[in-house]
């Protein structure tokens, strides 16, 4: 992207896509514990929400799925026998996603013969989501190019946080200047 410096990441040569927990949401709410379920229909949220601005509502829901499942685990928890086992370094790949609150990290390593990382590729969610962030900005501002700049500038950092809460704390972060062409 010529505009910007961020990654952004792409699937296939396809437009952008959004991981997070409006995804996980799409993907898993017919999975979610009873008392989850229940918070969700009572919040308004139906089988998918596409609203970024919902999607702290979406995160509570999440929060009530996680503390059911953890008091779940803990309740049939049983110590292993040895909880780790001796390795000894040798050279390979490996890679592997995990879930994050803002949505899946995907991560790759090179080790080499001494057990030391030579490489790594580490895609986070905030790339994955950022062509998406922008579309949405783009949405949230067009229509509203009317606003005085303070609140525009309001609207849009709320907007951002919505798909990324941890942009705002990792880059004081939106400094808007219009250009009327």
């Amino acid at each position: 992207m010529r505009h910007s410096t961020a990654l952004h990441a792409r699937l296939d040569g396809r437009p952008g896509y959004l991981t997070g927990p409006l995804a996980r949401y799409a993907l898993n709410a017919p999975l979610l514990s009873p008392l989850a379920l229940r918070a969700a229909a009572e919040a308004g949220l139906g089988r998918v929400c596409r609203n970024p601005f919902r999607s702290i509502v979406v995160r509570a829901v999440e929060v009530v799925h996680a503390c059911e499942e953890a008091l779940r685990l803990i309740d049939r928890y049983v110590p292993p026998d040895e909880p780790a086992v001796p390795v000894s370094p040798r050279p390979g790949v490996g890679h592997g996603a995990s879930e994050a609150p803002r949505g899946t990290l995907y991560h790759r390593y090179r080790i080499d013969e001494r057990g030391l990382i030579a490489e790594t590729d580490i895609v986070p969610p905030t790339a994955q989501n950022q062509t998406r962030i922008e579309d949405d900005l783009r949405a949230v501002i067009e229509p509203r190019l009317g606003l005085p700049v303070a609140r525009l500038t309001e609207l849009c950092e709320r907007a951002i946080r919505n798909h990324d809460p941890c942009i705002s704390c990792s880059a004081h972060f939106l400094d808007l200047a219009l250009r009327h062409d």
